[in-house]
């Protein structure tokens, strides 16, 4: 079940990832090996989840630091710079982009004085630590999250926080997949998530061959099996939290917080303390990512469902206020509502 969707090939010379956008119709692997192709890869959600980019990225940047000329001496840093801050521009919103290549350029810039051969060995080390200390972090963030939950509940969740987009057990289906190992039971609504179909596509399939019970919801049903009081929690994952608790993810789950607080239903964030962006105050300054308005009208239809030339409004995320969320869930603990002062001690 738990395949590295993101790795390095043997010969370290390509990052290999599972290429998500033909999932489940098809399991293919690509190899990317240069700065465009690893832009590509983030941009066309080929690999998408905040921790699976922020994975990517660690091994992205040393697959392309090992292309950087030895010639001039004084160039490697400068350059490894600039690829850092190209692939950074692939997608806005999600921080642990950002995170990972900071640190991998932070790590290179300590070390500059140190021969090529062990700056590059100490590059892989660390890509290879990012992506072990996030599956350790998985692990964790599961075992807090099903400690929330009972066995039989019915859980609502939105878009794909899986193994696919972060490693092993992932975020917001950890106590899921967790909980089906130990017997729990579960009974899973999955939003399909338009307009991308993440829910559908990705959440399905990985519930599905975990053996976990799951039913694909459109988007726009979450409020009849909620008000049917068939949902006992929503479990959504994170691209961003901002240090007072808002939280940017994949578009619709701030609808699914608005309904579950309507309905008196807990409503939790999984994540990474990678995803708290303590350097962003608040949600309204979440930059959020627009995306071609072609996805709504055009992608995985045969024939385009909208008339040609209408206008589309395409956000790829919305916030969701820290208000409206029961509580945040990272490696670290159950953190709840207020957020700012425990997330500035904890992680500050």
């Amino acid at each position: 079940m738990y395949v590295e969707n993101v790795h390095l090939t043997e010969d370290g010379y390509a990052v290999e990832i599972i290429d998500q956008t033909l999932l489940p119709g098809e399991k293919r692997f690509l190899q990317c090996r240069t700065a465009r192709e690893c832009f590509e890869a983030i941009s066309s959600l080929r690999v998408r989840g905040a921790p699976a980019i922020g994975i990517f990225a660690g091994y992205a940047l040393y697959v392309l630091a090992r292309q950087i000329p030895e010639e001039p001496a004084d160039g490697f840093l400068p350059r490894l710079r600039e690829l850092a801050a190209y692939l950074d521009g692939a997608r806005p919103t999600a921080v642990n982009l950002h995170h990972a290549l900071r640190r991998m350029v932070s790590l290179a810039e300590q070390n500059r004085f140190l021969a090529r051969t062990e700056l590059l060995a100490i590059l892989r080390r660390e890509a290879e630590a990012i992506q072990m200390e996030d599956a350790a972090m998985n692990r964790a963030i599961s075992e807090y999250g099903l400690s929330l939950l009972r066995p039989g509940d019915g859980i609502l969740t939105h878009c794909n926080a899986g193994p696919l987009a972060t490693s092993e057990y992932g975020t917001a289906l950890g106590p899921l997949l967790l909980g089906q190992e130990r017997g729990y039971g579960f009974h899973v609504f999955a939003d399909e998530t338009r307009p991308l179909l993440q829910g559908a596509r990705l959440t399905a399939y990985e519930l599905l061959s975990a053996g976990v019970d799951v039913t694909l919801i459109c988007d726009n049903m979450a409020s009849i099996v909620m008000g049917q009081g068939r949902v006992k929690a929503c479990l959504v994952g994170c691209d961003r939290i901002a240090a007072n608790g808002d939280t940017a993810n994949k578009i619709g789950t701030s609808g699914v917080a608005i309904l579950a607080k309507h309905y008196g239903i807990p409503f939790y964030v999984l994540g990474p303390s990678t995803t708290i962006d303590l350097s962003t105050p608040t949600g309204r300054e979440i930059v959020i990512e627009e995306r071609d308005g072609r996805e709504i009208a055009e992608k995985f239809f045969e024939i385009p469902q909208a008339p040609a030339g209408v206008k589309c409004f395409n956000p790829a995320f919305d916030v969701t206020p820290a208000e409206l969320i029961t509580a945040i869930i990272t490696e670290k603990g159950i953190f709840r509502y207020p957020y700012q002062d425990r997330f500035a001690a904890v992680f500050g």
